[in-house]
Formats: structure tokens, sequence, C-alpha cells
């Protein structure tokens, strides 16, 4: 769980607010008495999976989120506590978090937590959520259970644990088999619930493009050989060099724990230990030995192994035990290009809103991270000036190399007309012709799509681009100018619709005068040209102009410019707020034509 937000809505209940952040390290959003901008910052931090605790009515907090409730098994914790202190209620993600978060604010204000789950309040435990080093093997049947031992239904347990102390009187005890056993849970009239230590370390290799299901397999059929479950795995343990490898992430997955690496170098240094060393795989990758080196590595210096290497044909796992100073691995690093549309955040997608609370630094223009506001609080950022394009897709690939999860912030579309494809670029060059590192290469990468400023314009204004259209950059820094021209040509001829984006600089005020005359040879006049700028933003431009009264003078860096094609039309409205003062523009696709023609 990350650290939660505390949001408070009036400047008289900051102190209380400052008291809870400080005691469990959160930081303090105070939003002042806007309601509506209060309802959107909440909505955005439970979007992006953030924690929240706001000191605020819990009406205000339930009108915030009620848009998006659907998965009880992905929502944050959410907490609402009263300006007075007296009240402590977890609204959302109880079992996730929630209620103890609520507990332990409760204790800090000598106040009560309102707990409502049934697990939590009447059992004492919450049968759905053991604590951090135990796996409960059918989650979905903790519901019927919790309910029939609230009924009085008779139940035995086999096995003990600290942590379900609180069903003494209500469940027979029974001593485990051993110390492996599971403990197992029976409540009449329920299916058992099983509960694993998770205390062994699994440690995986495998042959490049090792296919998930070889994977998956070998290492079930090993477990089930040895009488071990994957319900006692607490994590996977590969090579770095394997850190891209979908089989090994695909059976971290399959197992829901998470996957770590180790260097060859960190490996190499448990070849005593090894009960399988290969010079082979000394040669290749510079350890001797990868599976049963990764398991030895994370388990500890006083970890046993619990299963020797085993093989298949392109994958291999051993087993340790865990000792009392186990290691820690490094995570496979993230770079996610996120496109934040025009920068607010109710035109972001809840999967970059997601994304960018996961990341640990934010990397781009500083312009556009500052469009983040809030969603920007606390992050690690580095900001780059425009012209800076390929240090700052090397600098982010290669903090995700380190394994950062790293988030490259575009305005629009990461994708179009910004970062994504020098992302690409840069991986697919060579690393002695400009290329990064392999640990780069190895980040995972994810392109998460943004509102284009071409769509963020034809909506304003109506729905210009409603048939065929393209995009063409009028930046000349990248492309030749010649290539600009002639593409811009062969728009005009076929009569598409054209955004024209980067349309003018400082220097470069000629282009656009030239698109205009060579479209004017083949659409009307009068074909509606939109003019859009700052999108989605206070000072947000939106201009209506015909074709031939287009002059560069009005146009700057931040605007885009659609062009009509022939068939474009306006529509006038009576509110002047609507479209671009009064005017929609739109491209009609041909609807009537065919309405006519079938009544015809």
């Amino acid at each position: 769980m990350s650290d939660p937000a505390v949001v408070v809505l009036r400047q008289v209940a900051l102190p209380l607010a400052e008291k809870i952040a400080g005691a469990i390290g959160a930081r303090v959003d105070l939003r002042g008495r806007d309601f509506d901008k209060t309802l959107t910052h909440i909505g955005d931090l439970f979007l992006a999976g953030q924690p929240v605790i706001a000191v605020a009515a819990s009406g205000i907090v339930i009108r915030a989120l009620a848009p998006f409730l659907s998965d009880k098994w992905s929502e944050p914790p959410i907490v609402s506590v009263s300006e007075s202190g007296s009240a402590v209620v977890p609204l959302l993600g109880g079992h996730r978090g929630a209620n103890r978060l609520a507990a332990r604010i409760a204790d800090l204000l000598d106040s009560t937590a309102a707990i409502t789950t049934a697990g939590d309040s009447v059992l004492g435990v919450a049968l759905d959520e053991p604590p951090g080093d135990w796996h409960l093997e059918n989650p979905e049947d903790a519901g019927l259970a919790t309910a029939a031992l609230l009924d009085g239904a008779r139940a035995r347990l086999s096995g003990s644990a600290e942590w379900l102390a609180p069903l003494k009187g209500r469940v027979i005890f029974d001593p485990a088999p051993d110390a492996d056993a599971p403990l197992v849970l029976r409540v009449e009239g329920a299916e058992p619930l099983i509960y694993r230590r998770q205390s062994f370390v699994l440690g995986v290799g495998c042959a490049r493009g090792c296919s998930p299901d070889e994977m998956i397999g070998h290492v079930m059929r090993t477990l089930a050989d040895a009488g071990r479950a994957a319900g006692e795995i607490a994590e996977v343990i590969s090579i770095d060099l394997k850190s891209d490898e979908a089989a090994v992430h695909a059976l971290a997955r399959y197992l829901n724990v998470p996957a770590a690496f180790f260097p060859a170098e960190r490996l190499e240094e448990e070849k005593p230990r090894l009960l399988s060393p290969s010079e082979t795989v000394f040669r290749e990758v510079g350890c001797h030995g990868v599976a049963e080196g990764a398991a030895l590595a994370a388990a500890g210096s006083d970890a046993t192994l619990v299963i020797p290497k085993t093989k298949s044909a392109n994958a291999t796992c051993a087993l340790a035990r865990r000792g009392g100073n186990a290691s820690m691995g490094l995570s496979r690093g993230q770079l996610s290009i996120v496109g934040v549309g025009p920068g607010q955040s109710a035109w972001r997608t809840p999967e970059v809103s997601r994304l960018l609370g996961m990341a640990d630094e934010l990397v781009g223009y500083g312009l556009y991270i500052d469009l983040l506001g809030q969603a920007a609080r606390g992050k690690i950022r580095r900001d780059f000036a425009l012209g800076e394009e390929e240090d700052r897709c090397r600098y982010a690939l290669e903090r995700a190399g380190e394994g950062r999860r790293v988030a490259l912030v575009c305005s629009g579309d990461g994708g179009i007309f910004a970062m994504g494809a020098l992302v690409m670029e840069l991986l697919d060059r060579p690393i002695d012709a400009g290329g990064v590192s392999d640990a780069a290469r190895r980040s995972e990468i994810i392109h998460a799509p943004g509102i284009s400023a071409l769509q963020a314009a034809s909506a304003r204004a109506g729905a210009l681009l409603g048939h065929d259209f393209c995009a063409i950059s009028l930046s000349d820094l990248l492309t030749p100018r010649e290539t600009i021209v002639r593409r811009f040509k062969a728009a005009a001829e076929a009569d598409f619709v054209i955004a024209f984006y980067n349309p003018v600089s400082r220097r470069r005020r000629t282009l656009l005068t030239e698109a205009r005359d060579i479209l004017l040879a083949h659409r009307p006049a009068d074909t509606p040209v939109l003019l859009a700028s700052n999108l989605g933003r206070p000072d947000e431009r939106l201009v209506v102009r015909d074709l031939a009264d287009l002059q560069v003078d009005e146009v700057d860096m931040l605007t885009v410019v659609l062009v009509g094609s022939s068939a474009s039309r306006r529509v006038s409205s009576g509110d002047m707020s609507a479209g671009a003062g009064g005017t929609w523009i739109y491209t009609p696709r041909g609807y009537a034509r065919k309405i006519d023609g079938d009544l015809a």
C-alpha cells in the first residue's frame, strides 16, 4: 500500500489533518471550500490507486467516488474522519488496509473506528485477509465461512497461528500434524479455508523465449512431486538477464507473488552452496547456477535448498526455505509513456491516473508535469526543456533499467507526435549507434493512450473528424520541408480533413501559408478551419475561420489547426457557449445520401 493522501476540506480541520499525516507518514492536501474541485481530486486519487484519508463528511467522499466503484478487489483504502476527530470510518477497501488504517487513526485520536465489516467487527479477524506471510488458497470461500461462524456454526482449526487467536471460543483448535502443514479452518456449512505460510523462495531460469505454459507446468509438477504447494511460495527469483522473460512474469502472476532479479555477480557468490553447479551456465551468463543461486540469494545466508534444480526442455527451478536474513532482489523496471491529454484530470484515462500514481519518478517537459497538479505532488520529477526530447527518453529508459517505475509524461497522446515513437527508436538502435543499455531494454514498456489535440479540438467544436482525416506536422526540424509539402499536397488532392500539428514556430512562419494556398486549389474558400489552443485549460481558445481568411498571425505554437474537407459544414447555435462561439462544425459521412438512396 502506497502512502495515503490526507485530504482536508476546510482550514479549521488542518491541524487535525497534519496530526494524522505526521503520525502515519502521509502528505496533506488542503483543498479549500471548492466542493467540485475536492470531489474531482478525491476521484483522481482513487483512480490512481492512492489510499485516501479524507477529513470531511463521509457523504462528500461517497459522492466523489460513486461513479468509479466497480471492483472491491482492486480499490484502494478510503477512510473518512470527522472534522472533530470523534469518528473514523473505513468506507472502502476494508480488507485492503482501510480497517487497519482506521484503527490506527482512532488510537491516535482516542476516538472510535466505525469498522462495519463483519469479520473484523464481530470475529475480531478478517478471514480473507491473512497477514503478509500467509496465503489463503481459496479466498472466494471466506465470505460463506465468515457468515456461518457468525451464525454460530461449529468449526475446527487444524494448527494454530497467533493472528487467528480471536477465534478462540468459537473454534476448536487441533494441533497441526507438522510445522509445514497448512492451517485448515473447517466451518460447518462452508468449504474449508486453507492457509499456507509463505516460507519458500522459488528460483527459476529458462532458455530465451521459453513458453509460459512450459515454465508454469514444470514448476507445478516439481512442487507436486516434492509435496509442496504453490501457496507456500513467497516470490519468484531469477537472474537479471531474464527480467524481460515472459515465462518468468507469467509464473509470478500465476502464483500471485512478486518477481525479482539478481545480477550474475550476486548469484555467483552462492557457488559454494550450489548442489548442481554448471560450467556451461557460467560461460553463458556469468554464474554457475541460476535457479539454485537465485533461490539461495533471496532466501538468505542461513537458507537451505529444499528442492535442487530440476529441468524441463527449456526451464529450470529450485526451491529454498527462507532463513532469518532473506535478501531482496531488484524488481523489473517499468517505463510508462502516458498521454495526459490537455492536462485536466477529467480528460485523463483511469489507466494513466493509475500509472501516474504507481510511478516512482515523473519525467517530461516541465510544463506537462506542472499540468498534472496534485498528481505530481510528492513525486520525484526530472524536467527537460523543449529540444531535449532524446535526452528525456534516454533518461527515462535508463532509470527504468535501474528497477524504477518511471512515467514519461506527454501531453495529448504519447504515440501521436510525441515521445512514444522516440522511445521505440532508442530501443531499436544498437548500443554503438546511440541506443540504450541492455538493462533499459529489459524494462517493461507500457504505452497508455491519451486524448490527442486533434480529438479534443474536433470534440469541442463539433465533429470535424467525422469522416476521413489525417494529421501532418509542419515542423521541419526532423522532417525535410519537401516531404512535408508533398504530404499536404497529397492530403489536399485526396480531400482529407487535415489536422496540422506544430503549425508555426518563432522562425518558421511560411509553411502554413503555403499549405493554405495549396488547399484553396482543391476545396472551397469558405471551408471551415478550426484554430484550437490550450484545450481543456482555463485559457482555452476556439476560433472558426474560412480557409481563405486563415492568417498565420492568429496561430502560435500551442495551436492545433483543423482544416475541413470540401464536405465539412457549419451549424449555427443560439447558445454562444456552444462549439466555437455558437458555431458547430462537422464533416458528414454520407448518411443523408444513404437514406435518400434507400427511400428511392
